[in-house]
């Protein structure tokens, strides 16, 4: 029995040893034959989401981000739901669809920004060095507003001060008595301030965009009183034209040396208006045709400089019969590259009106300021969503800019224009306090999403309901700006390429949204 046991024993052992002995064996082969298998694909999320931000009439939500916005195919659109922290999911149907064509393009964007008038550049220049800083990087880069163009006017205009910051009058070529067509003093030294700003934002925006803009020629060359503020060029002395052509290959050539490259000229603020308390001055179209044909097409082609000489500049009322006689003159309309718009009376459909009867011209919007008389921020939110930022550009604008970037509570400094005009920035010189303004969150629904070189494409939109444009960006970013006006939230669906989302809009609020289309996620 004792035997029989031992040798049980030793077999049981041998066996648990020829076991241990493969176990072992197996290990080591799985080891090192591991690296030869290919490693298992990793797990994608292939959720793809549309960011959003919105700003609502309340000021509840002031360019705030939200939750991103499932997208789901087009066919799945009846169970899609919108979920933005404010809001539930929505299972209903919508009540619009906004249908975007991708391949369907019209004009490509040159920028979004506002005008460094004297005023907005010496208030900026009166903060704290550091507060300057923070300001410039929140309006003119990814900080903030990102905006990518500013209007400026060649000498003074209705928002000018001194260093002191004292109303001024000047342009750049003023003398006591006289000719001086030759521009022999000429001198951008009296806007010091304005250039020594701009070169700052320049440094901050290297591909900046510069549009000038005169309100006033130098007084020696009017016609009757020689003063800045009102009258016309001597028509009777072609000294005068050829001088004035002069002029702006100066402010060119000058800006240029200071790093501020003026992307384009227009040859007058609001030419069908004079005043006699603030420099400005009149320019029929027949003249403005006539100036540009005959001298500054050619001054500055011989200069060598192809700065876009932009015709008009004044409100959309007016705009047909103007640019008729401006572009419609063959020989000036080859020096030309578009014309420039206002919002001050009429409605944005005169600009693509415009652009149907001379569709080889490009179309600007140049200027338009809130202000005092529409404090409401909800009714002042709908009103620039629809007719500036979705309104422009769905007129063929290929940018927007507001008036001044700075003004102080009382709308000022003036010299002797608009007083209780609103800027996109309030700063309060008192006390350094920087408030913005509903311009400011209107502007930053398209300045810091839509880059230069974006071209809108087609996106439907129905009276009444959500205004809308849409834009794809040089990365391939597709960007929809849209905006209920009314007095009730909306439920849309978005739908392109057989993707789609949907989003509820609460009334007079608008909302931007950015998404990668499926082909460029699949790249």
């Amino acid at each position: 029995m004792i035997n029989i046991s031992w040798r049980e024993y030793l077999k049981r052992w041998m066996i648990l040893l020829i076991a241990a002995v493969c176990f072992v064996g197996i290990g080591i082969w799985l080891i090192f034959n591991r690296s030869e298998q290919p490693a298992p694909p990793p797990v994608v999320d292939k959720q793809r989401t549309a960011e959003v931000w919105l700003t609502t009439g309340d000021q509840q939500n002031l360019l705030a981000r939200q939750k991103p916005i499932p997208i789901t195919d087009h066919h799945d659109a009846d169970t899609s739901s919108s979920v933005s922290s404010t809001q539930e999911p929505d299972i209903s149907s919508s009540a619009f669809t906004i249908q975007i064509d991708p391949d369907k393009t019209y004009q490509t964007m040159d920028g979004f920004g506002a005008a460094m008038t004297g005023s907005s550049a010496h208030l900026i220049n009166e903060l704290p060095e550091e507060q300057q800083e923070q300001l410039l990087k929140e309006l003119f880069t990814t900080e903030g507003l990102n905006m990518d163009m500013v209007r400026h006017t060649i000498g003074a205009s209705d928002y000018s001060v001194d260093e002191t910051g004292v109303a001024s009058s000047y342009t750049y070529d003023d003398i006591e008595s006289g000719k001086d067509y030759d521009m022999e003093s000429f001198s951008i030294e009296k806007d010091q301030e304005v250039v020594n700003m701009l070169e700052r934002v320049a440094d901050l925006k290297p591909d900046l965009n510069v549009l000038g803009t005169p309100w006033t020629a130098p007084g020696w060359m009017k016609y009757g009183e020689k003063s800045t503020n009102g009258w016309y060029l001597d028509y009777n002395d072609p000294q005068v034209y050829e001088a004035y052509a002069r002029y702006f290959v100066k402010y060119i050539k000058a800006y240029q040396t200071k790093g501020i490259p003026i992307y384009g000229i227009t040859l007058q603020n609001e030419p069908e208006f004079t005043s006699d308390k603030y420099p400005s001055m009149s320019m029929g179209a027949e003249e403005q045709a006539m100036f540009i044909q005959d001298y500054l097409g050619p001054a500055l082609q011989d200069a060598g400089l192809d700065t876009r000489i932009i015709a008009y500049d004044h409100n959309w009322d007016q705009a047909v019969e103007y640019t008729d006689k401006v572009l419609g003159d063959e020989q000036a309309a080859a020096y030309i590259d578009g014309s420039a718009f206002h919002c001050y009376a009429g409605n944005p459909s005169a600009m693509s009106e415009v652009h149907e009867r001379f569709p080889d011209k490009n179309i600007y919007f140049t200027e338009c300021s809130g202000g005092e008389w529409s404090p409401d921020f909800g009714e002042n939110l709908s009103w620039q969503m629809s007719n500036l930022i979705i309104g422009a550009p769905r007129n063929w604008a290929k940018n927007v800019l507001f008036w001044n970037i700075v003004l102080d509570p009382q709308g000022g400094p003036t010299n002797g224009g608009c007083e209780n005009c609103r800027g996109v920035v309030t700063i309060d010189p008192d006390s350094d306090e920087i408030t913005r303004n509903v311009e400011y969150y209107a502007l930053g629904h398209i300045s810091r999403y839509v880059r230069p070189g974006a071209v809108r494409v087609d996106s439907t939109q129905e009276q009444g309901k959500i205004e809308n444009v849409t834009f794809r960006n040089p990365d391939g970013t597709m960007v929809l700006v849209a905006a209920n006006t009314g007095e009730a939230e909306v439920s849309f669906d978005v739908v392109m390429s057989g993707d789609s989302f949907r989003y509820i809009l609460p009334s007079q609020s608008a909302a931007t949204f950015r998404w990668k289309p499926k082909t460029e996620v699949e790249r």
